[in-house]
């Protein structure tokens, strides 16, 4: 007769199958894809083979794709449950990513300065070892794009829901992956710039994010205003600097610059639309009014605050 166990190896076999199943489909899309990329991008750069995440362009996209799907799911799923308040844990969100954005800032400006790097414009080979520094810092800065994935996640537990605009979900998602392309194929030289600028904004950003959490704090944040137009002079900045490549070329690829630039654009375009439509329509309240004490706040802001698009601080009023 058949053994006890007989029926449960045929279930394990026949799992196992389905697993390798999925992994050779997997592979051979990953190959696909990747296959694509360096044909369209040239060949990547050497010297970040092998660092997490960068080899293969599937686990980015997967993310990204669940980060999209949270979205709409978690919405779903919060519709008829009571909002969550998170207090604590934005706390200690909004401390590491100030943290962090220190840490980059200060790694960019040190290993640039070793580089004896170009602010006009910085090939990728020429600095040597801190090339390779820079690299490892903007390893960290295309990193910190998935930890930020938390910014809308937040929102949608707190059912935030207005605060989900097309501007901060596609600012979210698409600097995730713009930065895994970066990273592969130019991973250093005049890439620093703009990670640069942004760690510095985010440093005032995510501050005034865990500061804001404290209703006693509220009376000293009397600078909102001025993060909404440092985050429009950072675009201009960057733009800036990226075409100062194109008008005195030095060996950066062509092609990137005027992707970045066409990118930062885009940003631009949607963030004075943002801010016409904030600050044009609505009579805009004086930075020394302080919110009441009590009152619910978002992401560490109460009615009136800024919406954190990683890169981009959207002022709303309710």
């Amino acid at each position: 007769g058949l053994s006890p166990f007989s029926g449960e190896r045929l279930s394990l076999s026949r799992s196992w199958s389905s697993f390798v199943y999925i992994h050779e489909h997997l592979k051979a899309f990953d190959d696909e894809i990747n296959a694509f990329l360096d044909n369209m991008f040239g060949p990547r750069d050497s010297r970040v083979r092998g660092w997490f995440m960068l080899d293969s362009y599937l686990p980015t996209f997967v993310l990204t794709v669940l980060y999209l799907l949270s979205i709409w799911l978690g919405n779903r799923f919060m519709k008829s449950r009571p909002a969550l308040s998170l207090r604590g844990l934005l706390t200690f969100y909004n401390l590491g990513i100030t943290l962090l954005s220190a840490y980059m800032l200060a790694e960019l400006i040190l290993s640039s300065w070793e580089g004896g790097y170009n602010l006009q414009c910085q090939d990728l080979t020429s600095a040597g070892e801190a090339d390779i520094r820079v690299a490892r810092v903007l390893w960290w800065y295309y990193f910190s794009k998935l930890i930020e994935f938390l910014d809308t996640i937040f929102f949608v537990l707190r059912k935030k829901t207005s605060q989900i605009t097309f501007l901060h979900v596609y600012h979210h998602a698409s600097m995730f992956n713009i930065w895994w392309c970066v990273l592969n194929w130019i991973p250093c030289g005049q890439s620093f710039f703009g990670p640069t600028l942004n760690s510095f904004i985010h440093i005032l950003m995510y501050s005034y994010y865990g500061l804001s959490v404290f209703p006693s704090m509220h009376k000293y944040l009397w600078w909102k205003r001025y993060l909404t137009q440092a985050q429009l002079v950072q675009f201009v900045l960057t733009i800036t600097h990226t075409l100062s490549a194109v008008v005195r070329p030095c060996g950066f690829p062509f092609g990137c610059l005027i992707f970045q630039s066409s990118y930062m654009l885009t940003l631009v375009i949607l963030f004075l639309n943002f801010y016409v439509q904030t600050y044009r329509k609505k009579p805009m309240k004086k930075d020394t009014d302080a919110p009441p004490a009590g009152k619910e706040v978002k992401n560490g802001f109460s009615k009136v605050y800024f919406t954190a698009t990683n890169g981009a601080i959207n002022k709303k009023a309710q």
